[in-house]
């Protein structure tokens, strides 16, 4: 399997210099993210055990995106970030004058990305789909596959009322879901369009279309 090359891929560059981020640095922690689960999914497999995806719940499977996504860019950053110890606020802390603490949310599919935190600050967030094991992914929770692809990536500033505050009877705690206006305030960076999880047809497959016309 191949994976794609990023660098075209990108839109909106120059939303990432007010925090010192680069597409460099995201195109580098993408590739990151599939070099090492690919590394270890070949292992798995070797040993006849099952793939990553198959052997996490994906809450959990969605936390180690996170984290190595955010590993990926720092060592990408010559120096401008580094990482935040695990489910430490926030995921990217500064090392620079130039550059500004970042934290990393990630979801699946058209899922809003959560957190427990509903923090003013400024947000990277990711959002992957399940592909089969040549790389193609098909709609539908029934027809997901097994391997990790990166799909979406924003970028932006989010305010408490840019988030959905729950703390339900059941839930593991409270959760802080991007609503709505917070998922528009952030502004599309990547999207690998063969992988989109939206349909073809709707409106925000057109949006993202769009952004690769000019």
């Amino acid at each position: 399997m191949t994976r794609l090359s990023y660098h075209p891929a990108f839109v909106n560059h120059n939303e990432l210099e007010v925090v010192g981020l680069t597409t460099e640095m995201l195109a580098s922690g993408i590739v990151y993210v599939h070099e090492i689960l690919d590394g270890l999914d070949t292992q798995l497999l070797s040993a006849n055990a099952f793939r990553i995806s198959q052997m996490f719940e994906l809450a959990n499977v969605s936390s180690m995106v996170g984290n190595l996504l955010g590993a990926g860019i720092a060592n990408a950053s010559n120096g401008n970030f580094k990482r935040n110890r695990p489910h430490k606020y926030p995921d990217l802390l500064a090392q620079t004058s130039q550059a500004h603490d970042v934290e990393i949310k990630i979801a699946l599919e058209t899922n809003k990305p959560k957190g427990h935190l509903a923090k003013p600050g400024y947000y990277l967030t990711c959002r992957y789909v399940l592909c089969d094991e040549t790389g193609i992914y098909t709609r539908g929770k029934a027809n997901r596959g097994n391997v990790i692809w990166i799909w979406e990536i924003r970028f932006g500033y989010l305010e408490s009322e840019h988030f959905s505050l729950s703390n339900t009877q059941g839930d593991s705690g409270k959760t802080a879901v991007v609503n709505g206006v917070g998922m528009e305030q952030l502004k599309v960076i990547f999207c690998d369009l063969d992988r989109c999880p939206y349909s073809a047809r709707s409106a925000h497959f057109l949006r993202y279309n769009n952004l690769y016309k000019t």
